[in-house]
This record gives structure tokens, sequence and C-alpha cells, in this order.
């Protein structure tokens, strides 16, 4: 079997350690591979976003499946280019990403299927934004609609700060196009949970739950990053709760994008808000999350490229489920001094032999491999370092010794991924 993974980063890495899990002897090929995934594909010089270049040589490969990481080639209309080739491919086409890749379309969408969000308002202009945030007042989040690397989402503890956010987006651009267009929204009280689905359109196949810690400091202090780890499972995540979740978000979400004519054929990952009046949606992505992903996968006991070929070929997931492995995972993502602001690339990396077994990964992201050979920094975040263990305290202490062990110039991480489980597993 040949498999053309999209992508290049930690999510994309631990979706290839899954997949040759999965398939042992399948060739896999990757699209610019990072430092940790070239000793375990055939690198592909084009760019992920390139999609009529890709088109082009995965159907001169004969590539059986193409599966599509980063929501960047999804959003510029990849699976659509592919399909139209007749190449099977695992992820929404455009018109379904939207729901990633605009988050008022997400919110007007939910809105019409009376999915449970945050109270909302969307601006394009400054003037309106601003007698909007005076009137709502804080705490309140105002968010980039587009694209923003999991960048977009400033939550305000006052209505200055609101403002500055609103001004930066709307005026001086700080996230680009992604920010001509924001969403304000009531800020949530509560416990967030991410929660993926497979789906074929119509049927959502829940994967095992798993949280975020998306603030850049111990005791989810500073800025937001794109996730700077995460562990699986949660223990507030009841059969109850994935009931909720499936009923109350996944499939009325489905059933409002088949009828708009964009049904959503991949992953579709809720990240939800555990509320005193149940489950809110905070956003929806159109692919699996980073780094959940590197939490959830290693747990997995079933084939995910079963999954994945059964919605590329247009199959159904009815009656189908996952299976999953005794314990927790937690990951911890070791970064470059600086991030989320300005850092330096290039620093070498030491990462000390026989560091990885069984149960510990180091899943790159931010890597390269220099002209002398050296594992260098080359992004934000650099590794996620996913330990498993009988439990979340366990697995949490594994992964968090190991990160440690790892070395590069301006080298941090969180020590406190899986921090409200542990709190949890000390109570009477």
């Amino acid at each position: 079997m040949r498999i053309l993974l999209v992508g290049n980063g930690g999510r994309e890495h631990a979706l290839l350690w899954k997949l040759h899990r999965d398939a042992p002897h399948a060739d896999i090929f990757v699209t610019r591979p990072n430092g940790g995934m070239i000793p375990h594909c055939v690198g592909v010089g084009i760019d992920p976003t390139d999609v009529e270049a890709l088109s082009g040589w995965a159907a001169a490969q004969r590539i059986d499946l193409t599966v599509v990481g980063p929501e960047a080639p999804l959003a510029a209309g990849i699976v659509d280019r592919f399909r139209s080739k007749g190449l099977p491919v695992f992820g929404p086409t455009r018109e379904a990403a939207r729901i990633e890749s605009s988050k008022a379309f997400a919110k007007e969408l939910m809105l019409d299927a009376g999915v449970p969000t945050a109270e909302h308002r969307t601006f394009t202009n400054l003037a309106g934004a601003e007698t909007y945030l005076r009137e709502r007042g804080a705490p309140i989040v105002v968010k980039a609609s587009g694209l923003a690397a999991g960048k977009g989402a400033v939550v305000c503890g006052t209505v200055e700060e609101a403002l500055d956010a609103a001004r930066s987006m709307l005026d001086d651009l700080s996230f680009g196009e992604a920010g001509r267009e924001v969403v304000v929204e009531d800020f949530m009280e509560g416990e967030e949970l991410s929660i993926f689905a497979v789906s074929d359109g119509t049927h959502p196949l829940l994967l095992l739950p798993s949280q975020d810690h998306k603030r850049v400091g111990d005791g989810d202090t500073g800025p937001n990053t794109g996730g700077m780890g995460a562990y699986a499972p949660v223990s507030i995540a009841t059969p109850e709760i994935l009931h909720e979740a499936r009923t109350r978000v996944f499939e009325p979400t489905l059933r409002a994008l088949a009828d708009q004519g964009c049904a959503f054929e991949g992953l579709l990952y809720a990240g939800l808000m555990h509320t005193d009046d149940g489950l809110k949606v905070v956003e929806f992505n159109c692919r699996f999350g980073d780094p959940e992903t590197q939490a959830v996968l290693p747990l997995m006991e079933s084939s995910l490229l079963e999954l994945m070929l059964t919605v590329a070929e247009g199959g159904s997931l009815s009656g189908r489920a996952a299976r999953w492995r005794e314990g927790a995972a937690v990951t911890t993502v070791v970064a470059s001094g600086g991030y989320p602001g300005s850092y330096e690339k290039g620093k070498a990396i030491h990462v000390p032999g026989g560091l990885e077994s069984d149960g510990l990964t180091v899943f790159h992201a931010g890597t390269a491999v220099d002209a002398g050979g050296r594992l260098v920094t080359s992004g934000g975040r650099v590794l996620a370092v996913t330990a498993l263990g009988a439990d979340v305290p366990e697995a949490a202490d594994r992964s968090r010794e190991a990160a440690a062990a790892i070395t590069f110039a301006g080298a941090f991480f969180r020590s406190d991924i899986g921090w409200r489980e542990r709190a949890r597993s000390s109570l009477p």
C-alpha cells in the first residue's frame, strides 16, 4: 500500500507513527518531513499547500490513500482537487472545512442547528466591535475568524484588553487576513474537553476524549499558544457526557453541513466547554488537533487506517467503534525560548540515547536536520514527549522527566500537564 501524508508537524509525526503500526509494510510518503520523520518515511519535496502539484504527484505515483494533516491545505481545497482526479483522500472539502477556516461561518451554522455555544457577534469594522465590547463588558473573548495557527483567540479580562485585541486584529492586522473579520463571544466558565470524531458525512465515530493546555505557563498563565501539552483520557468525560457530545454537538452539526451541500467526511474536532449548563462548543477544527493527537493515538489499539480508508472510499462507519488500551497518556511540549512570540531557530537538539521506549515516544514538530547532519530547532513547538502510565499522574511524571532530559538552548516546557486530573485523583 502507498500512503501520502500531507503535513510535517507534531500531529503528522503522530499520524505517521500510527499508520506504521496499522500497516507495517506500507510505503509512506510525507511532504517535506521534519527531522524526526525523515528516518521513517520517503520525503516529497512539495509544499503541503501546493494542491495542484501534490495531486499531480499522487496521481503519477498511484497513491492508494492521502491523509491530510493541517488545516491550510484543507481550506485551500486539496480534497476537492484529489477527488476530481479520482484519488482516495481523507479529509473534508473546502466548503466543509469552513467550519474551521471561518469562525463566523461555524457560529452561524451552530446557531441554525441548535448546537450550544457562547453568545456572539461578528464584526468587520472596529467601531461596531468597540461599541459591542463596551456594552457587553468583560471577561470576553475576541477571536480572529480565519486560520491563525491556534493563536487567534484572546481571552480578555477587561474591556480595555478586549478593545486592544480588536484593534490589533481589525486595524493592525496582527493576524493578517485571518483577522479582517472577528468574532466576539461571551466568556464561558468550565473545563475544556477535546473530542475527535471520524465522520463519513453522517455517522460520527468518537475517539478518546483528551484535554489540551493552551496557555504558555504553569497554572494556565500567559498567552494562548498552539498547545503546550495534552492528556487522555479525561475522567469528566463520562458515558453521559459522550452521549451529549454525540447527540447535541456532532450529529446536528453533521446534519447541518450535509443540508448545506457540504457533507463533512474526515476528522471533525470539537473543542468543548463543560459548563454548569452542559456542553458548549468553543470551536470546531476540520482536522486532528495538535498536541491532542500525540496523546490520543498511542492509546488506540484498533486501526485508524481502516477507518480512514472507509471514509476516503465513500463507505459507512455505522456500527463501527475504536478499541483503546488501559491506562493514560500525557504529552509535554518542549518549546523554543520566546514562544509564542519571536524565537530563534537552528539550535542543536540533544535527545538522550535510549530515552524512547515502548511506553515513551518523542514526536517531532519544529525540527530539521542541518547541512552538518545535526538535529536542530525549526519552530516554536519543537518536540512533544508522550508517556504512557497506569493513570494520568504516573504518565505525567514520566513525560515531564523525559522532557527535562532533552536539551537545546532556550528549551522550556510546562511542568504541570494533567494538573486537573492529578488534583481529582488526590481527592478523598
